[in-house]
């Protein structure tokens, strides 16, 4: 895992507020859970030790061979029993965790797209941000939750068990370990391969969404101007290229998969040969075959497990690396720190010295002062424009130094050629927008300074 994807989850680790002794238990429950998994291949090979007459523990030297298999099934019940009910309990926090993650993040998703301005939504499709706040959260929440968890548990499962198989016989022991090493380097091989087919498919998946969206939000054009033979096949190359990057990542996943399998069925037949020799060389007992035997299936069960959740991790990091360019987008429209949050007495009016209404590119048609002509309080507040610039692009400007008052009560009217900013002027005096120079007072104070 980079470094950067560390950064990246450990922003998120807030999140998870009051849910951290759920998961503490969780990760505490993995050890008992480990250790009862190792105990069970041991017991079953005691007991057949047991029926050969071949050496067994030293508690259970002695006993009657009846009393040593009651003893070693009741063991096995007991263990079988306390490994589910540790298993449920797991199971049950780590959803819970889960769960409540989603949730939290997908609020706080929500609430930063909100606050974004006008110009990030009028540059990314509502399909893009609907599938970040769905699909990827959902992925996201599997990597907190039963993945991350799980391959702790898978890790903690292969030591336990490479431990126990090195005490009961070193040499098949660390045949068996050596053999996790092709597998280890070969699914470090794949990682980046799968993360960028992973990541690919979840952009295709965003575009496929954003063209479904904007369709059915339009059909009225499209069917207005016959667009719907058109709109299809543009929807259909959409929907191809997003099968073809769902290709890779099944790719990648099938050679994760097949790999550890092969590896596991090698293992197995070396387990069987090697040990059948020394079996037959009396340097072993068939009953700690027998236990290599159902080890060696333990340790690559969570071997098959790791590769499961190797594939659901990359996945969900992809969407943590999504979901952390959407909160990392810096929010344009702020209040300043000392904006004021109480209703605020309108001053008495600013008189700019030199109010340059000629200078608007949308010219100002006609003015009428307020309908009475007696020095009486006007409603509305003044309106100052000054020195403001503006552009949706930067090669493009659509204000320019631009400057004008509008006194309270009187009444303007804007007029100019489509793409002159007459709406920009409203844009902006809504503070939908920021202007790139200048300032916009309302009663001689700076909008910025408003809540």
């Amino acid at each position: 895992m980079a470094s950067l994807d560390v950064r990246r989850l450990r922003r998120l680790l807030p999140y998870f507020g009051q849910d951290r002794r759920r998961l503490l238990l969780a990760l505490l429950l993995l050890i008992p859970l480990a250790l009862a998994g190792a105990l069970q291949p041991l017991l079953v090979g005691q007991a057949i030790a047991a029926l050969r007459a071949e050496p067994v523990l030293p508690w259970l030297r002695g006993l009657p061979v009846p009393q040593v298999l009651r003893t070693l099934v009741g063991l096995l019940l007991g263990v079988v029993l306390l490994r589910l009910a540790l298993q449920g309990t797991q199971s049950f926090n780590v959803q819970v965790v889960g769960q409540r993650l989603t949730a939290r993040i997908r609020e706080a998703l929500f609430h930063h797209v909100l606050a974004l301005s006008l110009r990030f939504h009028d540059t990314t499709p509502t399909g893009k941000l609907v599938t970040r706040l769905t699909s990827d959260v959902e992925a996201l929440a599997e990597v907190f939750g039963t993945g991350a968890v799980g391959l702790l548990g898978d890790l903690v499962s292969l030591v336990v068990v490479s431990v126990v198989m090195l005490t009961i016989e070193w040499r098949l022991g660390l045949m068996l370990i050596a053999l996790q090493i092709p597998v280890t380097l070969g699914m470090l091989w794949l990682q980046r391969r799968y993360r960028r087919a992973n990541y690919r498919v979840r952009e295709e998946l965003g575009q496929l969404n954003a063209d479904l969206q904007e369709n059915l939000q339009g059909l009225e054009v499209v069917q207005m101007f016959q667009r719907e033979e058109e709109n299809s096949r543009r929807f259909r190359r959409t929907s191809q290229t997003y099968r073809r990057a769902v290709d890779g990542v099944i790719f990648y996943d099938s050679a994760i998969s097949a790999m550890i399998e092969w590896v596991s069925q090698a293992a197995i037949a070396l387990v069987l040969a090697v040990g059948g020799a020394m079996v037959t060389g009396g340097a072993m007992g068939l009953g700690l075959l027998t236990s290599f035997i159902l080890f060696s299936l333990r340790l690559f069960d969570p071997l098959r497990q790791l590769a499961e959740r190797f594939t659901q991790i990359q996945g969900g990091l992809t969407a943590v690396e999504r979901i952390d360019e959407l909160l990392s987008r810096p929010i344009d429209i702020q209040d300043r720190p000392e904006a004021l949050r109480t209703a605020n007495p309108r001053p008495a009016a600013l008189r700019t010295a030199n109010p340059q209404v000629a200078a608007l590119r949308p010219a100002v048609l006609a003015t009428t002062a307020p309908a009475t002509s007696t020095p009486t309080a006007t409603s509305g507040a003044e309106v100052v424009f000054d020195g403001v610039s503006f552009a949706y692009r930067p090669d493009d400007p659509i204000l320019h130094n631009l400057s004008f008052r509008i006194a309270a009560g009187e009444h303007v009217a804007i007029v100019g050629p489509t793409g002159s900013g007459k709406t920009t002027i409203i844009r902006l005096l809504c503070r939908l927008y920021e202007p790139q120079a200048g300032r916009i007072l309302l009663d001689g104070v700076d909008i910025r300074d408003l809540p």
